[in-house]
């Protein structure tokens, strides 16, 4: 949709730093835009609930506004409206934008397919909603074993970049573990991966540091660990119809709440710094990481993302006592 009066940004909006994104020539906004929440409810309990397209519409024009040129999506958010609103927002962006969106799921609950047949389906059908060929394609959760077995996948995507088709490839991995298997293996350029102040395991399995060897860039995602490093989430709260945050324990919900504060007073936040900021600093603060993805869902989150860029990285004592946290205390509650 066009630009309207209410779509217009506040003036004087902090910009966003940009990093070099690992081998490509690629400047990309060090906080990106996570899109998964603006695609609005699927089936289940896989998404954050109804959205607001007005809404959504101020949060990604404020984000343009801001300097935050990535943005991430995939075919199953939103069943594909999050591409069909990053593909008006291109249209009428005075900047160019860098989309990377994900294939493999074609909608959540639907089994996982990388075959070349499904990944060239996948791909046009982004094509089509985004109004143009996306800049990248991650791979929605593969394991090594898909990739080990079915030696087609990279080749098929390798081929779409040198063909100009696509700017890069890479993997969205379900868990850390997973992005290790992988880079033992494969020469992977680029992977997206769970870390924040409540989720080390990027870090302590040694991904990110064979990531920033190898020139692989590293998406970080889940920064404000699905809403409790915000501030605005906590064990008390209830999230509405659809929202895949209903499926947690008690349990994890407390561990959560009382880790994120326990989490955000070692970083010893700037006066008037957030606690999202603070998250979000913590992931700027090792230079594998290329972008930093969280989800906003309003302009107020977004200028508040923005201004973590700001305010830069964490302090080296505050990482390692964030690290030291971690190893002594496991936030994931398991069974």
């Amino acid at each position: 949709m066009p630009a309207t009066t209410e779509n217009v940004p506040p003036a004087n909006l902090p910009r966003v730093r940009t990093r070099k994104f690992g081998r490509f020539n690629l400047d990309v906004s060090e906080i990106g835009f996570g899109t998964w929440g603006i695609g609005g409810r699927t089936a289940g309990e896989t998404s954050y609930g109804e959205t607001n397209d007005d809404q959504s519409n101020r949060a990604l024009d404020t984000a343009v506004g801001c300097g935050i040129n990535f943005f991430d999506t995939a075919a199953a958010y939103g069943d594909g409206h999050s591409e069909v609103l990053l593909g008006a927002l291109a249209k009428r962006a005075a900047s160019p934008l860098i989309v990377s969106t994900k294939a493999g799921i074609p909608r959540f609950g639907e089994p996982l397919d990388f075959s070349p047949a499904a990944l060239k389906d996948s791909l046009a059908g982004s094509q089509q909603r985004l109004g143009r060929a996306p800049g990248g394609l991650l791979l929605h959760n593969p394991t090594s074993a898909h990739l080990t077995a079915n030696p087609e996948i990279i080749a098929f995507l390798e081929s779409h970049v040198s063909s100009g088709a696509l700017a890069f490839w890479g993997l969205s991995v379900k868990s850390p573990a997973d992005g290790m298997a992988i880079l033992d293996h494969h020469d992977v350029p680029v992977i997206q991966v769970n870390l924040n102040m409540l989720d080390v395991r990027a870090v302590t399995s040694g991904l990110l540091d064979k990531a920033q060897a190898r020139g692989t860039a590293v998406i970080a995602r889940t920064p404000l660990c699905f809403g409790f490093l915000s501030g605005a989430v906590d064990e008390t709260t209830t999230f509405p119809a659809g929202d895949h945050r209903n499926a947690w324990s008690k349990a994890q919900k407390r561990a959560w709440a009382d880790g994120a504060h326990r989490a955000t007073s070692l970083a010893a936040p700037q006066p008037g710094e957030t606690m999202a900021q603070s998250a979000l600093r913590f992931c700027l603060s090792f230079p594998a990481v290329a972008v930093v993805l969280p989800g906003p869902l309003t302009d107020r989150e977004v200028i508040e993302n923005a201004g973590a860029s700001l305010r830069g990285p964490l302090s080296k004592a505050s990482v390692e006592q964030i690290l030291e946290l971690n190893r002594q205390v496991d936030f994931f509650v398991r069974g």
